[in-house]
């Protein structure tokens, strides 16, 4: 999958916010196979809580900022059936809001660097069609591919109540 980021200037640098992206990607794709597609691309929007909050109003009807927020492109079936030759596909659009990330990961007692690792991840499985509000199974099986592949990145356990192996 090829990741096209934008990190608005206020992003706190180091990290290489592009970097671990590709990273968080990477390692997904090692346990989603549908994200190890080539012809796939996504993009990341680094920017803050006032974009995210306009963004999520507009397109969510919540008048509030939020963490991360996918906008997916492909239906999940189509991404299962997408061939590997082929022309470009856009998986979709990932926001993370500055703001409330960095309070989120103090609250959290980790760093900005881990949590938005994190919610890269996150996004990145609601853009292949995952979700965690359908049912526990589901938030369960979601969860259980954001451990792991966090886990190859050397990022503990955001949950910190599983035990995956």
């Amino acid at each position: 999958m090829e990741l096209e980021a934008s990190i608005e200037a206020f992003w706190p640098s180091p990290p290489d916010w592009e970097a671990l992206s590709e990273r968080a990607a990477s390692a997904l794709a090692q346990l989603a196979p549908e994200l190890a597609n080539p012809r796939l691309s996504a993009s990341i929007l680094f920017t803050g809580d006032a974009e995210v909050h306009a963004l999520n109003a507009e397109w969510r009807g919540k008048d509030k900022p939020t963490n991360v927020l996918s906008f997916p492109m492909l239906e999940r079936e189509d991404l299962l059936n997408l061939a590997l030759e082929g022309p470009p596909e856009l998986l979709g659009d990932i926001a993370l809001a500055l703001e409330t990330c960095t309070r989120e990961a103090a609250d959290k007692g980790i760093s900005l660097e881990h949590h938005a690792a994190h919610l890269i991840v996150h996004g990145l499985l609601h853009l292949a069609g995952h979700d965690h509000v359908t049912s526990p199974e589901d938030a369960r099986a979601m969860e259980s591919l954001e451990i792991k592949a966090l886990a190859q990145m050397g990022i503990a356990d955001p949950y910190g109540d599983h035990d995956e192996t």
